[in-house]
C-alpha cells in the first residue's frame, strides 16, 4: 500500500484519454533485464490485465509506474504527470494495494481507513465521512470495528484494496489482490474492482488467475522475460489461436499416460495429472476429434469424460509463455 503524507489536498482531476501511459520500459538488475520495452495505456473506467508466469516482469512494472522503483529506461505518466520528473505529483494520483496487506493489525478498519486518509491529509469531518461510505460501499460493516488481527484473508484482502481508495485515486494498481482467497472471497473482490471501474477509475490488474483476467480485463497484456508476447481483448488472444480444445477427461494415471504416448505427435497438447486431464489442440473440428477419440478409445483407455470448446485464456497462456509455464488456475507459485 501506498502511503502518502502530501502538502496538499488531492487535487482535482480531468482524466486525459489515458490516465495511465507506458512507452518502451525498461528494467534490468545487473545482467538480468526484467522488464523490455513493455507499453501500453488504461483509460477512465477501463481494466488492463496484466499477465505472465511468475518472474515476468508484472510487480517490477507496476512498482516503475508507482514510482517505488526507478526506470532504466522509457517513459510512463499517470493522470497527465511524469513518473520520472514529477513523482510526487503520481503519487497523489494513485492508489496501490500490493501482494501483502499493509494495514496494522491492532486497528481496527475503520481505524485504518481514517489513518491512511489523514496521510493523504483530508480534513477530519469528510473523512470519517469517506471512510463510513467506503465500509459500507465495500460491505466492511459486519467486522469493520474489530482489530485486524481478527479478520480472515479475504478481510483483511478487501481492506487493503479500500485503503487504496480513500482519497478517490483515478488511477489504480491491484498487483494480485485475489492472491489465497477463497473462491467467494475472490468473487466478492471481483465485484468491488468492477464497481471501482464503473465508477471511473483506471486500473491496472496483475493476475495469475487467468478466469479473472476473463471476466475482469478489457485489454490484456501478456508478458514472459519481461516482454509483451500479446495484446489485446480477452476475446482478441482467445481468437488468435485460430482453433478449438479436444479436453479428454481419464481415469487413472495410466490412462494418462497411454493417452498421451497416442497424441504425442500433436503440437501443443497438454496435460494435468492433477485430474488426468488431456488437452490437445485441434486444427479442423469434429472431424479431428473423432479420431483421436477413436484411437484412445481402441488403445483400452479408459476415457470418463470429453468436450470439444472454444480456446481459453489458459491456452493462450500456455502457447504464448513457453512450454515450462502453466497456467495458475490453483492460485500463484
Amino acid at each position: 500500500m501506498v502511503m502518502l503524507s502530501t502538502q496538499d489536498r488531492f487535487p482535482a482531476f480531468t482524466p486525459p484519454r489515458a490516465v495511465i501511459e507506458a512507452v518502451g520500459l525498461r528494467k534490468s538488475y545487473g545482467d538480468t533485464i526484467a522488464v523490455r520495452d513493455l507499453g501500453f495505456t488504461v483509460g477512465a473506467g477501463k481494466i488492463l490485465g496484466l499477465l505472465g508466469p511468475n518472474g515476468a516482469g508484472k510487480t517490477t512494472t507496476v512498482n516503475m509506474l508507482t514510482t517505488l522503483l526507478p526506470m532504466d529506461g522509457g517513459t510512463a505518466r499517470v493522470a497527465g504527470f511524469d513518473v520520472a520528473t514529477e513523482p510526487r505529483a503520481v503519487r497523489r494520483m494513485i492508489g496501490l494495494a500490493g501482494q501483502s496487506a499493509a494495514v496494522d493489525e491492532l486497528l481496527t478498519a475503520r481505524e485504518n481507513l481514517r489513518l491512511f486518509g489523514r496521510l493523504y491529509r483530508i480534513p477530519g469531518p469528510e473523512l470519517h465521512q469517506r471512510a463510513d461510505a467506503l465500509i459500507e460501499q465495500f460491505r466492511m460493516t459486519d467486522f469493520a470495528d474489530r482489530p485486524v488481527k481478527t479478520y480472515s484473508g479475504g478481510q483483511r484482502r478487501r481492506l487493503d484494496v479500500v485503503a487504496a481508495l480513500v482519497a478517490s485515486p483515478p488511477a489504480l494498481f491491484l498487483d494480485e489482490p485475489t492472491a489465497g482467497l477463497d473462491p467467494r472471497s475472490r468473487v466478492e473482490l471481483w465485484e468491488a474492482i468492477e464497481d471501482l471501474a464503473a465508477a471511473g477509475a483506471a486500473i491496472v490488474l496483475t493476475t495469475q488467475y487467468l478466469e479473472e483476467a476473463d471476466r475482469l480485463a478489457d485489454d490484456i497484456v501478456m508478458i514472459d522475460e519481461g516482454a509483451v508476447v500479446a495484446a489485446g481483448t480477452p476475446n482478441e488472444l482467445k481468437r488468435q489461436l485460430e482453433r478449438d480444445v479436444l479436453e479428454i477427461h481419464v481415469e487413472t494415471a495410466a490412462d494418462l499416460d497411454r493417452a498421451l504416448s497416442l497424441v504425442a505427435a500433436i503440437a501443443g497438447v497438454t496435460s494435468n495429472a492433477a485430474t488426468n486431464e488431456i488437452h490437445i489442440p485441434i486444427g479442423n473440428g469434429t472431424a479431428s476429434s473423432l479420431d483421436i477419440l477413436r484411437r484412445i478409445d481402441d488403445a483400452a483407455v479408459s476415457i470418463t469424460d470429453f468436450q470439444l470448446r472454444r480456446p481459453t485464456l489458459d491456452d493462450v497462456f500456455l502457447t504464448l509463455t513457453g512450454p515450462t509455464a502453466e497456467p495458475a488456475s490453483g492460485g500463484p507459485r
